[in-house]
């Protein structure tokens, strides 16, 4: 009897194997194809109907007598060969679940994937909000801000640490992601999604020569201004050699 159960306790570990338990996320560029494959091998019997539903309740496509049903007709196609969807030009009142599943004697779902459709980000904007200088090193603090996320930081030469609590966003949800960081000699503001990205640089060594411009510039003036008396005695003489003193 021990014998007998074993072998039908592997059994049943595949079948529960074979079928998904869970959808697989798939992020689509809005307007992009996406094609959805079949995740078992199915072989259907005389009386097995396969559909790809959406949202476990709109009918997209069936097999066999293949047909794409009216609403979804020019924006989807069942590939017979191995059951897979093709959804095309994608928007975003597409995104949702998307599972196979064949109709017959014991109905089964084959296939589950969750749809999440994207617009490509803007691009961020990388400003400078102040430079100073600590023991001879440039520090330049920027803030990145792009699609109503922003988040300010400190970098230097070689690296970037955020000021003032976390930035909105991650990487794992369907809100985009702004970062900052160095590389080689730029700042870089990255804003990024789970299908596009775009980025804004700044040269670090460009902005602290800026600054230091800047302040030779400002101690000139003061060194020309110093010596009142002198000018004085210039705009006297003048004045007296237009008069013919």
């Amino acid at each position: 009897m021990a014998t007998l159960c074993f072998p039908i306790a592997i059994l049943l570990t595949l079948l529960h194997q074979a079928e998904p338990s869970a959808e697989n996320s798939v992020f689509v560029l809005k307007g992009q194809d996406v094609r959805l494959n079949v995740q078992t091998n199915v072989q259907l019997q005389d009386v097995d109907v396969l559909f790809w539903k959406f949202n476990r309740s709109d009918n997209v496509v069936k097999y066999p007598q293949k047909v794409t049903f009216e609403r979804y007709r020019g924006r989807a196609e069942l590939i017979v060969g191995n059951f897979s969807l093709l959804l095309k030009n994608l928007q975003e009142e597409d995104s949702g679940l998307y599972d196979a599943v064949v109709s017959g004697n014991n109905d089964r779902n084959v296939a589950k994937f969750l749809i999440k459709v994207q617009e490509r980000v803007e691009p961020p904007v990388l400003t400078v909000n102040s430079v100073s200088s600590i023991n001879g090193n440039c520090n330049v603090t920027v803030a990145c801000r792009g699609q109503n996320i922003s988040v300010n930081s400190s970098c230097n030469s070689s690296t970037c640490s955020q000021v003032g609590g976390e930035s909105r966003g991650a990487e794992t949800s369907t809100v985009p992601l702004l970062s900052v960081y160095v590389a080689g000699s730029f700042i870089i503001c990255n804003h990024s999604n789970q299908v596009s990205w775009a980025k804004d640089t700044k040269e670090i060594k460009t902005i602290c020569l800026e600054k230091e411009c800047d302040s030779e510039d400002h101690n000139y003036a003061v060194t020309v201004g110093m010596p009142g008396p002198i000018i004085h005695v210039i705009i006297i003489f003048v004045g007296c050699a237009l008069i013919g003193w």
